[in-house]
């Protein structure tokens, strides 16, 4: 995998970061894009500062590929960000921001990197989140762009294959900032403990890769077994 090139959106931080640092690990020249201008990509990839919400920073970012890595194999769609406001409160614009950022950035960068996905015979992974199938109060907007992205996830599946494969993950909790979770908030997981960003990045290079070759339109929902658990009031 010397010559391959993977696309990582919101790859500054947390889960983008660890899947952008397994497939360099792994071989793949990797990179990374995300809106933080002070972020980095791994040894030897190289990192671009823009908004994936953006019509026009995606076409750039993608020309982009085109002119210096020649070839796109795999496209980890990543970005997103959530605004928790009662829905009283949430304004169209904040809306429609949390909508571009984690649900119509994909749709933009398949667009554009098709005809380099299709060339390479490449992968897509979207990462979801297990609050498509749940949720807490005041996380509409997160919600439902999440929700949306797993059913794009399988109708890009079925219009790009069989040259491009495109797949789902939706994480539970990963700890990736603020405080180590407490020994309950491990032990409420049914796998013992609260998930890393490596749990998620192992699973995006398993699906970035050719072992993965039978699989597409797929969710896989990495949250130790919580969305499992019957949980009954006290």
């Amino acid at each position: 995998m010397s010559n391959r090139v993977a696309l990582v959106t919101g790859g500054a931080h947390g889960i983008g970061a660890g899947i952008a640092a397994r497939l360099s690990q792994d071989g793949w020249r990797v990179v990374v894009a995300d809106r933080d201008p002070a972020g980095s990509a791994p040894s030897g990839g190289r990192y671009w500062a823009g908004d994936v919400g953006d019509e026009a920073s995606v076409m750039a970012l993608v020309q982009s590929i085109e002119t210096t890595e020649q070839r796109l194999d795999a496209l980890v769609c990543n970005a997103g960000f959530m605004i928790r406001k009662p829905i009283a409160d949430l304004s169209l614009a904040e809306w429609t921001s949390v909508l571009a950022t984690n649900l119509t950035s994909t749709f933009l960068l398949v667009r554009a990197a098709e005809a380099l996905l299709r060339a390479a015979k490449g992968a897509v992974i979207t990462i979801a989140s297990s609050r498509a199938r749940m949720s807490e109060p005041d996380t509409e907007s997160y919600s439902a762009s999440k929700g949306g992205l797993v059913a794009l996830t399988h109708a890009l599946a079925i219009s790009l294959g069989p040259d491009v494969r495109v797949n789902c993950i939706s994480p539970g909790w990963i700890a990736t900032k603020g405080p180590e979770p407490t020994a309950e908030e491990h032990a409420f997981h049914p796998a013992g403990r609260v998930g890393k960003p490596d749990d998620i990045a192992a699973l995006a290079a398993f699906l970035a890769g050719p072992e993965s070759g039978f699989i597409t339109g797929a969710e896989f929902v990495v949250d130790g077994g919580v969305t499992r658990k019957m949980i009954y009031p006290e």
